[in-house]
């Protein structure tokens, strides 16, 4: 009995926590609330920002917080004026540099984003920190973070039915399944799903940027900028980005659609 109610509640659990994301309208699973999200990423966020050394340099900090707000203000304006106008009481936004010689820069719910020190180095203008804090941002508007916990969960659940179904072969049969499905999902769902994640915020962070009255054509020379950094050193397949002439070739495609659409 075991097999088949575990089945009832996955299908039950799947079929109330489907969600779409804005902008690219793709269907997404939401299985965590915003509310649980959003007060564990709080606390992680404080309890980061209090052992980092802020940047010293108030004029990067302030170009980091003049960029971020305007895109804030565009993001809000485009959810209140598509229906979605509820989403906006999610965001206490945040944008802060960090003394931190990594070229990169992160987003957790609620849109508290930090950026590092060392991606400032590549940024010669607000249109081309708009890039990066765009993606940012989109990640936050996507709650891909949600969804990824979701698919976590998911994951687990799936591990626990092959469990179900093996629970009268031998251990080492049960050990191998287990080691296999673990693989699979890692290389074959979860890692791909995360590139999508990063696919999408592309898109998306072009949109907002542009929204936000900043020049998206800018992303394709930063992005090449990233890539001569040594970002993409990783084979796609093990990343949980997409390589850097893969992201480069999309935004190439995708912005004729963004100037003409937005």
């Amino acid at each position: 009995m075991k097999n088949p109610l575990l089945l009832l509640a996955l299908t039950a659990l799947l079929w109330a926590g489907c969600g779409s994301v804005p902008l690219t309208g793709r269907r997404q699973l939401l299985l965590v609330s915003d509310q649980e999200v959003l007060s564990s990423s709080l606390t992680q966020y404080n309890d980061y920002m209090k052992t980092a050394p802020r940047s010293s340099s108030a004029k990067q900090a302030a170009m980091v917080k003049r960029v971020g707000q305007k895109i804030a203000q565009a993001t809000e304006a485009y959810l209140r004026q598509n229906g979605l106008a509820a989403e906006v009481k999610n965001f206490q936004w945040e944008f802060n540099l960090v003394a931190d010689k990594q070229v990169n820069a992160f987003c957790m719910p609620g849109g508290k984003i930090v950026v590092y020190e060392g991606l400032m180095k590549l940024v010669t203008s607000d249109d081309e920190l708009a890039v990066v804090i765009g993606h940012e941002v989109a990640h936050a508007v996507a709650k891909h973070s949600n969804e990824r916990l979701s698919q976590q969960m998911l994951a687990q659940t799936g591990a626990q039915l092959l469990n179900y179904s093996l629970a009268e072969k031998s251990a080492a049969i049960q050990t191998a399944a287990s080691t296999i499905y673990g693989l699979g999902a890692q290389v074959g769902v979860m890692l791909p799903f995360s590139r999508k994640h990063e696919t999408e915020a592309d898109y998306m962070g072009l949109v907002l940027m542009r929204m936000a009255g900043y020049n998206p054509d800018v992303a394709v020379g930063f992005w090449q900028k990233m890539s001569a950094s040594g970002s993409g050193s990783v084979p796609e397949l093990l990343s949980t980005h997409p390589s850097d002439a893969r992201r480069i070739s999309d935004i190439r495609k995708a912005l004729p659609e963004i100037k003409a659409k937005y």
